[in-house]
């Protein structure tokens, strides 16, 4: 059996397409619930679809992986395996 390849996803990708795609806010509402501007919101938001779309289609694990910026107890701290 194949070794399974893994996409890791930082915390801040998976936040911002929480709230966008998620709950439907604008990336200017994102930009704000985040603390981040909206051009930051677009880069972290185009980079975690293009991550979970490769995933997806290519038949990949994806991984969600802390970048220290959050409260250590939270699952996004724990990288988990999708």
């Amino acid at each position: 059996m194949d070794t399974l390849e893994i996409i890791t996803l930082g915390n801040d990708e998976l936040e911002c397409l929480h709230l966008c795609d998620g709950k439907s806010m604008s990336q200017i509402e994102a930009g704000e619930a985040m603390g981040v501007s909206r051009g930051t919101v677009q880069r972290l938001l185009t980079s975690a679809r293009t991550k979970v779309a490769k995933a997806l289609v290519e038949k990949k694990g994806l991984a969600v992986a802390c970048n220290g910026s959050c409260d250590k107890e939270q699952t996004c701290c724990k990288e988990v395996v999708l």
